[in-house]
């Protein structure tokens, strides 16, 4: 199996994820958000550092497992690639997690959003530049 990455491509998707959180997480749906899953103003402003970093990290692992999915399926298929991961594998993952540690669902349907929309941001862009 010969599997072909296009690491820029990887990088612009990974970038993607802070773009999509950068908005969803305070334009959209900050206060919400905090509520939901309990977080404190106080506890925004510490670790940021290792979390942004962390993430960013975790981002780059998520692109490069989606571009050997992608492969050069193209944009149709990178986005409806995204979709599905998004949608399919990490909402309903996250769903029963929520489900196991009660939380609300509110918190969940934030989150699953955010995944389902970053996904499908990803998959375009990878399907895009790799296709």
């Amino acid at each position: 199996m010969d599997i072909q990455i296009n690491w820029l491509a990887v990088f612009i998707a990974a970038l993607a994820t802070f773009v999509v959180g950068g908005l969803w997480y305070s334009l959209l749906f900050a206060k919400p958000w905090q509520r939901a899953a309990g977080v404190s103003d106080e506890q925004l402003k510490s670790g940021t550092a290792r979390v942004f970093a962390g993430s960013f990290i975790l981002a780059v692992v998520m692109a490069v497992f989606l571009a050997a999915f992608i492969g050069s399926g193209g944009p149709a298929f990178g986005t409806f690639a995204g979709l599905a991961a998004g949608a399919g594998w990490v909402a309903t993952a996250l769903g029963v997690n929520y489900l196991f540690e009660r939380r609300s669902l509110a918190l969940f349907a934030i989150d699953a959003g955010y995944n389902v929309v970053t996904f499908t941001a990803m998959g375009a862009i990878i399907g895009a530049m790799q296709g």
